[in-house]
């Protein structure tokens, strides 16, 4: 007999389909659905089941196993391009008969300064040499937060920049190069193609709880006072009173 009526696989779930979860926005729904897995960085994936034995020429299965990567508390607050740590093992001197020792690689962190022209602004993040090379690739740091998925952005500050780069591309804000018209009507028309609603834009790259907490303050409504409903009734009261009172009419 299961000791759960669910299994717990599913709970997480089974609790967006309850409550308040239930009342969040569609579009936030389904960008916590995990579409696709992240771009192998730490190991090339062979992308076939079967293989011919270089030595025999006798078809063989192949065992293509993904690395388990650990991405640390601080890789949220910076871009590391895919990149975590890796727990293995290694030989003492580099000797295969010496003992085995437990050993972590971690990447290389870089601080550089990345200017964003969405928002006219230089940020100073931890990188990695791989992220700037697909900043490279992407041709600019702005199309590189806003074209890179989630899965391989894996960075809730990343994530954050391109929630304020969406909305400022929504809004329209005149606050962005306020003296140059021509250049602010330039950036808004080079990123136009990537723009979405204001409505969707402020949801982007929110956490669950985060998004919790928006959805409740939305729904929040403020107490009202008694004294005001009392007045409020005793007005209507008076208003009626008065109507129904007769009135004389002088005849001349």
């Amino acid at each position: 007999m299961p000791l759960h009526k669910y299994p717990p696989k599913i709970w997480d779930a089974l609790k967006l389909k309850q409550g308040i979860y239930a009342r969040l926005p569609k579009h936030y729904l389904r960008s916590l659905e995990k579409t696709r897995e992240p771009t192998p960085v730490h190991w090339k994936p062979l992308g076939v089941k079967y293989r011919a034995n270089p030595k025999t020429g006798l078809k063989e299965r192949v065992q293509d196993v993904p690395i388990p990567i650990y991405f640390p508390p601080e890789s949220q607050d910076g871009l590391w391009g895919g990149e975590g740590w890796i727990s293995g093992f290694r030989y003492a001197n580099n000797d295969k008969l010496s003992t085995r020792l437990k050993c972590v690689w971690k990447p290389q962190l870089f601080d550089r300064e990345l200017y964003s022209e969405i928002l006219d602004h230089k940020f100073t993040i931890p990188v990695t040499a791989r992220t700037l090379d697909l900043i490279d690739a992407a041709y600019g740091f702005d199309f590189y937060i806003l074209k890179t998925p989630k899965e391989d952005l894996n960075s809730k500050l990343g994530m954050d920049l391109r929630r304020a780069m969406l909305l400022r591309l929504a809004n329209k804000e005149t606050q962005l190069y306020p003296d140059d018209l021509v250049k602010r009507e330039k950036v808004y028309a080079k990123y136009k193609h990537l723009e979405i609603p204001a409505e969707e834009a402020e949801w982007v790259g929110l956490s669950l709880e985060e998004a919790v907490e928006k959805q409740r303050q939305l729904e929040h409504k403020e107490p009202e006072p008694l004294f005001k409903i009392y007045v409020d009734h005793l007005v209507k009261e008076l208003t009626i009173q008065k109507l129904s009172e007769p009135q004389l009419v002088e005849k001349k």
